[in-house]
């Protein structure tokens, strides 16, 4: 068996490609990092079940013709444009990868073989404006940022080709999840990575749009987890994937300095410049559907999530020096 991974070289990706070969699935990983091919293909040289492979996701014919040749039974969808803090960064960019590029999978898949049982990464993102907490299922979307809305759009296409093709295709609603592979532009891979940097004297301080936004962090190899059993159960169903607990950045920055023995109250600076033009309240996912059908539910708190992240920067800014 063979499966497709968009978006290798992101965190999402790089825990789904590990997860399917642990479970003998032979995989085909996309990246549009050019630039980074041969550090990709490094970085997986261990394992030659996995092939990497530079993709231009701009083109709509070039999915088509990849599902030829692969075959996948699988086809899970990572490839995104977003920052933490960047959710209206490049508009067009976003509705072009974030929503189109669905479109194109969704297409290939419908023309080649619509027996392949794809799974998109979807966002919380798509709440937007919300009304109700916590967020399921069946909890309307009123995104507020162009980066919602392209997921949404995509979001939406998955539930019509479903129902109108009887395709084998489901949406992950993912809400906030880290790890020691989470982008540097991510406020919690940020706080970590300044908190280890701080704690070994290679930076004075840490800069900050705000301390009181509250978000559902999760863990990412267990939405990976998730997203494969979603893959790989009976009938195709959406779920959201959460922890259902609300934290603060203000306790990100407890955490992460508290575990380097510092007070982060002598570190981190607010500059509300660095505050999104709109942001996004209380976001915190009921995931009971996904309990009840499919037995998953998150186990790892933030604490070790924290935790780990700021020992692998640890780790990795003591070899740097």
């Amino acid at each position: 068996m063979t499966a497709i991974v968009t978006g290798i070289s992101g965190q999402d990706g790089y825990y789904m490609a590990r997860l399917l070969r642990r479970r003998g699935i032979a995989v085909v990983g996309l990246t549009s990092r050019r630039t980074e091919m041969a550090s990709i293909q490094q970085e997986f040289s261990d394992d030659p079940g996995i092939a990497v492979e530079s993709f231009d996701y701009s083109n709509p014919g070039n999915f088509e013709e990849l599902v030829e040749r692969v075959r996948p039974r699988l086809v899970f969808n990572f490839a995104a444009q977003a920052t933490g803090q960047g959710m209206f960064d490049d508009p067009f960019g976003m509705a072009r990868l974030n929503g189109c590029f669905v479109l194109d999978i969704l297409e290939a898949i419908r023309r080649v073989d619509p027996t392949i049982s794809f799974c998109q990464a979807s966002s919380a993102e798509m709440y937007g404006d919300v009304f109700e907490t916590p967020q399921s299922e069946t909890t309307p979307f009123r995104p507020i940022s162009p980066y919602g809305a392209a997921k949404t759009y995509a979001h939406n296409l998955v539930a019509i080709y479903r129902s109108a093709y009887a395709m084998n295709c489901r949406a992950a609603i993912l809400f906030n999840h880290e790890s020691p592979r989470r982008g540097i532009a991510f406020v919690t891979r940020k706080v970590a990575r300044s908190a280890a940097a701080i704690s070994l004297g290679l930076q004075s301080e840490l800069t900050l749009g705000s301390l009181d936004i509250q978000r559902d962090w999760g863990y990412a190899p267990e939405y990976a987890e998730a997203m494969f059993l979603m893959a790989t159960a009976s009938q195709p169903n959406d779920y959201v994937l959460a922890t259902g607990r609300l934290s603060s950045i203000r306790e990100v920055c407890e955490i992460c300095f508290g575990s380097v023995g510092l007070d982060y109250r002598e570190y981190v600076r607010l500059d509300e410049r660095l505050r999104r033009p709109v942001e996004t309240l209380s976001v915190r996912g009921d995931a009971r559907r996904i309990l009840q059908d499919l037995g998953w539910e998150a186990r790892t708190s933030l604490v070790q999530v924290l935790q780990e992240m700021v020992e692998s920067d640890l780790a990795s800014l003591r070899i740097g020096r």
